[in-house]
C-alpha cells in the first residue's frame, strides 16, 4: 500500500506541481521546450507504470465494499465518460497539447460542451469507480485520477492564459470547464452535428468493447450478479 501512496503522490506532483505552473515555464526556458517535453513524458510514463503496478499489487482492504447495486448507474455513467474521452481526443482543441494556435478559431463540436472534454471524461470515469469499488487501494488509485483530471483543467487554463493572453480570455468566455455550463449561460450553443458521425460511432464502439472486455481485462464483471 505504501508503494501505491508514493506512486499517487509522484504522479500527482508531476502533473499538478510542474505541468501548467510557472515552474514548467522556467524549466522550458532553461532546458528548451523539447528537453522539457522529453523529460516530462519520461516521468509521466514512469509514474503511470508505477501507479498501475502498485495498484494491482496492493492488498484488498475493504471500506464500504463493492456495490453491486451501483453497477447499473456505473454502466449508464460510463457512456458519457467514454463519449467525452473518445470525442475529446479526436476533436481539435486549443487546450490540447501543441494546439494552442487554434484559440483564434470559434469553439466547435464537443468543445462547445466543455473545453476539457477528455479530462472531464477521465474525472467521471474515476469518480464512478471510486464509488463502486469500495476498497482503500481503489480509493487511492481512482481518487488520484479524479484529482489530476479536475485540477488539471484549472492548471491548463492558467498555462494557456499566460501564453495566449487576450486570445485565451476570448475563447474561455465562450466555453466552460463544467459540461454545458456555457450553453446554459447563453455564451454558446449546442451543435451535435459538428461533432461528426464517425466520432459518435467510435465512442459507442469503444463503450461496447469496454463493457464486453471489462471482466476479461480487469477481472471484474461490470454487470450486477
Amino acid at each position: 500500500m505504501l508503494s501505491l501512496v508514493l506512486a499517487a503522490i509522484f504522479f500527482t506532483a508531476i502533473h499538478l506541481g510542474i505541468a501548467g505552473t510557472r515552474l514548467r515555464d522556467r524549466a522550458i526556458a532553461t532546458t528548451s521546450g523539447r528537453g522539457y517535453s522529453i523529460a516530462f513524458s519520461l516521468a509521466s510514463v514512469i509514474g503511470l507504470v508505477w501507479l498501475v503496478m502498485a495498484y494491482k499489487s496492493a492488498p484488498y482492504l475493504a471500506t464500504w465494499g463493492m456495490l453491486e447495486g451501483w453497477k447499473p448507474a456505473a454502466i449508464a455513467l460510463m457512456l458519457p465518460a467514454t463519449v467525452l474521452v473518445a470525442i475529446g481526443l479526436t476533436t481539435p482543441n486549443p487546450t490540447s497539447v501543441a494546439q494552442e494556435a487554434r484559440v483564434a478559431q470559434p469553439p466547435q463540436g464537443i468543445v462547445r460542451v466543455t473545453r476539457h472534454p477528455f479530462l472531464m471524461g477521465v474525472a467521471l470515469w474515476a469518480l464512478v469507480h471510486v464509488v463502486g469499488n469500495g476498497d482503500v487501494a481503489s480509493l487511492v488509485f481512482f481518487a488520484t485520477w479524479a484529482v489530476i483530471a479536475l485540477a488539471g483543467t484549472v492548471s491548463i487554463d492558467a498555462k494557456r492564459r499566460r501564453l495566449l493572453g487576450a486570445a485565451w480570455d476570448s475563447f474561455a468566455a465562450q466555453t466552460s470547464i463544467v459540461p454545458f455550463a456555457a450553453i446554459a449561460a447563453g455564451r454558446n450553443r449546442l451543435s451535435l452535428g459538428e461533432i461528426g458521425a464517425w466520432r459518435w460511432i467510435t465512442s459507442l464502439i469503444v463503450y461496447a468493447l469496454l463493457l464486453v472486455g471489462h471482466v476479461h481485462i480487469i477481472g471484474v464483471p461490470p454487470f450486477p450478479t
